[in-house]
């Protein structure tokens, strides 16, 4: 029973092959429509690149030296796929040296306003330049006297017409073949979105060290901001034996410690040598006793480093040394001990 109603079903539900399943053609040439695309896109902003040497180039200057001005922040609005490109936006200013973040100008007509303060400059964006949720914005903006820098397909629009500074991109075919999803405008948003802040970030003279403060998190934040200090071990952690101790008294410590190494101090509290897996290796061979004095098989003339060293110089230090730790140094004290495993767990590589 239950293989008749199966086969029944077989023959009125058939599975098809990919070929007849509507909108599916095996035979369609990804390459090709992926070129157009690529094609059309390029042409949008190689007419970006054409209009730079036009009006464009002059306006865009006038927009950075607004910007550049600003006492506030650059508030970036837009709607649809302008909005998703003003994050974006927003986001390369912020993380440049421009104080910048989005403001959603739907819920800017509901409360979100109140962000927006007369230091400010609004950029906003709308490829058509006639989207109503900005052009409701404008009555408040004008009142504040907060400047406004538009980005639009042209200068004849609603928005760009009201604005200290209009950007237009031009008239741009969309790579999309109905023409209606934004691709090429896009594109060329973004790209002008990168060269205001790309322009201010040179103008600001902002350095890799200013960026590091921005992104602390980052692996480049960290090259540029982690000190030694900052990662080394104190206290306790640090392996430590006496000037008087025995080879198998720094053996106890190196290992207890795990750091492959354990300092030597003398009696005021000043790295006399190092004692290190090396060593033992090389005591070992010597046939010495557990009992043999530490001072006759450490190394007197170990690599240290200070505490305000960045940590990457280190990592730097310890490749070019062939070596695995070293110890902290500070006013010819023992502060602190690390090693290779402390420099990759901190995110040093």
């Amino acid at each position: 029973m239950t293989d008749t109603a199966t086969s029944s079903q077989s023959v009125q539900n058939p599975v098809r092959p990919a070929a007849d399943h509507p909108g599916t053609d095996c035979s369609f040439d990804w390459q090709a429509s992926a070129l157009r695309t690529l094609d059309i896109e390029l042409l949008a902003l190689r007419q970006l690149q054409s209009s730079l040497a036009e009006s464009l180039g002059q306006h865009l200057a006038q927009a950075g030296q607004l910007m550049l001005a600003c006492r506030g922040r650059i508030v970036v609005s837009g709607i649809g796929k302008s909005g998703h490109i003003g994050r974006k936006i927003a986001a390369t200013l912020a993380s440049t040296g421009t104080p910048a973040f989005f403001m959603h100008p739907a819920e800017a007509l509901h409360g979100d306003l109140g962000m927006l303060t007369a230091q400010d400059v609004l950029l906003a964006i709308s490829f058509s330049g006639e989207s109503e949720e900005l052009l409701r914005l404008l009555p408040v903006v004008r009142r504040m006297g907060v400047p406004l820098i538009t980005i639009s397909r042209d200068r004849e629009a609603s928005l760009p017409q009201l604005a200290d500074v209009a950007l237009a991109l031009g008239r741009l075919s969309e790579a999309c073949p109905l023409g209606l999803a934004p691709t090429s405008s896009t594109t060329a948003t973004l790209v002008l979105g990168d060269m205001l802040a790309v322009a201010l970030l040179e103008a600001r003279g902002f350095t890799a060290d200013d960026f590091a403060l921005s992104h602390p998190g980052g692996s480049l934040g960290k090259r540029l901001l982690l000190r030694v200090s900052d990662i080394m071990r104190t206290g306790d952690a640090i392996p430590v034996c006496s000037t008087t101790a025995s080879l198998q008294q720094a053996l106890f410590e190196m290992t207890s410690k795990g750091l492959g190494m354990t300092a030597v101090i003398d009696a005021t509290g000043q790295l006399a040598g190092v004692f290190t897996d090396g060593d033992l290796r090389r005591a070992l061979g010597r046939n010495l006793g557990m009992d043999s004095p530490i001072i006759s098989v450490m190394s007197t003339h170990p690599f240290t480093i200070a505490p305000d060293r960045l940590a990457a110089e280190l990592l730097h230090e310890l490749q070019a040394r062939k070596i695995n730790g070293t110890f902290v140094i500070a006013d010819r004290q023992l502060v602190g001990a690390l090693n290779l495993h402390d420099l990759l767990k901190a995110g040093i590589a």
